[in-house]
């Protein structure tokens, strides 16, 4: 019967890489025996775990060794990969090697070549300069596809050391609404002080509840002290930022008071329209109409944004983005940065399912991600999409923002 021996090696006990790789051995029907395993003594020792794993059919075996590589188990057997060439534009050959986010190597004319941009649902295309991931939508025909099969390999993302190991641990244990929301808080803002003191970015992706729970302003401290370099949010983000700033609403309820203004309801496709009428961001605060807010220290600040436009949007704001693979593209230029070399260090998901999602399809796994909401369902679904360094924080967004704002930024606590 058809057989494959993998290899797992790092920290594969405690990253549960191993226990995942042999529950997807058994669920899919398969059956593994182990060939060698030695497991370090100590925390900083790395462990490596052989199995041979055998399937009924010649078939079976390469789709079981694609889903075990997505974990991080390399099959021993060394091949070249597979190139085919791409025979339509804007879509991959049959049998294509569809990506995780994890760091991943092909093998090319007898040498194991990296992957940059690591990232996941995309193909590896091949060329001159090397082999690079590349989204279905950009490829055109004639492109060096890696097909599914040998002659590719990934590894699996190791647990931090010391006392970050300790935080993340805790972080991404099993989502809870009771854990010590301060001690969360906490655990964030010392990582984002180690991420600014490594000279690294700091990604933030919010949604509209970042303004309807107040806690605009002690965003926009964070941005003034330099813990947001980077900013994805879409069209309703701004809109309420600048009506809250224009009529001190947003979606008409007063901020101050809690209480609807009337016709309060016209506020926010009033302040869209006026910014509309200036033409961009920049001309709307250069002519005094928008005096402060998220969008105003953005741009103040030259931090790099990204508002993506949907289908359900008033205006939109002028310097929406209403293309979506234009979004895609200008999302991985924030990730990665504009010359493709300054990869951000730090991913921040705040009261967003939609654009949380669409980052995190984007980053790679080594870049931690911290995704906050209210609501559970956002928590888990985001790191049940395979986003595999995701931990997620169930507290109000306006409690973990400011929070973060007087631990980092120096805000004032409220008074009691």
């Amino acid at each position: 019967m058809p057989s494959e021996t993998i290899t797992l090696s790092g920290h594969i006990i405690d990253s549960h890489t191993l226990p995942g790789v042999l529950d997807e051995i058994i669920d899919f029907g398969a059956t593994y025996e182990t060939v060698e395993l030695r497991l370090g003594m100590r925390h900083e020792d790395e462990s490596l775990a052989r199995l041979r794993v055998t399937t009924g059919t010649e078939d079976e075996l390469a789709r079981l060794l694609d889903r075990l590589q997505h974990l991080g188990a390399n099959p021993d057997t060394v091949e070249d990969a597979q190139i085919a060439e791409a025979d339509v534009a804007g879509s991959f050959p049959e049998g294509f090697y569809s990506t995780t986010n994890l760091e991943t190597e092909v093998r090319i004319d007898g040498r194991w070549v990296s992957v940059t941009h690591p990232e996941m649902d995309c193909g590896i295309v091949v060329s001159k300069d090397g082999a690079r991931t590349i989204p279905m939508g950009e490829v055109s025909a004639g492109m060096r596809i890696v097909m599914a099969g040998l002659g590719i390999r990934v590894t699996p993302i190791d647990k931090p050391r010391g006392e970050q190991r300790q935080a993340f641990e805790f972080m991404s244990s099993d989502v809870s609404s009771e854990k010590p929301k301060a001690l969360l808080v906490e655990q964030v803002a010392r990582m984002l002080r180690g991420v600014k003191e490594q000279g690294r970015r700091i990604m933030w992706v919010a949604g509209p509840a970042v303004v309807h729970t107040g806690s605009g302003p002690d965003l926009c401290a964070l941005i003034r002290a330099g813990y947001v370099d980077a900013f994805f949010a879409g069209n309703g983000v701004a809109a309420h930022d600048i009506e809250s700033n224009l009529f001190g609403t947003s979606l008409g309820v007063h901020l101050d008071q809690g209480i609807a203004m009337e016709h309060g309801h016209e506020h926010h496709i009033r302040a869209v329209n006026q910014v509309r009428r200036h033409g961009s961001f920049k001309a709307a605060i250069d002519a005094g109409l928008i005096r402060g807010g998220i969008v105003y220290d953005l741009v103040s600040c030259g931090a790099e944004f990204v508002f993506g436009g949907s289908v359900r949007d008033d205006g939109p704001l002028p310097d929406v983005v209403t293309d979506m693979l234009e979004v895609q593209r200008r999302v991985r230029d924030l990730i990665w940065g504009r010359d493709g070399d300054d990869l951000v260090g730090f991913c921040i998901v705040v009261g967003t399912m939609l654009h949380g999602i669409a980052t995190g399809n984007c980053l790679p796994a080594s870049v931690p991600l911290v995704c906050v909401d209210i609501n559970q369902a956002t928590v888990t679904k985001l790191m049940d999409r395979g986003s595999f360094q995701s931990v997620g924080i169930i507290t109000d967004v306006g409690f973990f923002i400011r929070g973060l704002a007087e631990r980092l930024a120096e805000v004032e606590p409220p008074s009691r």
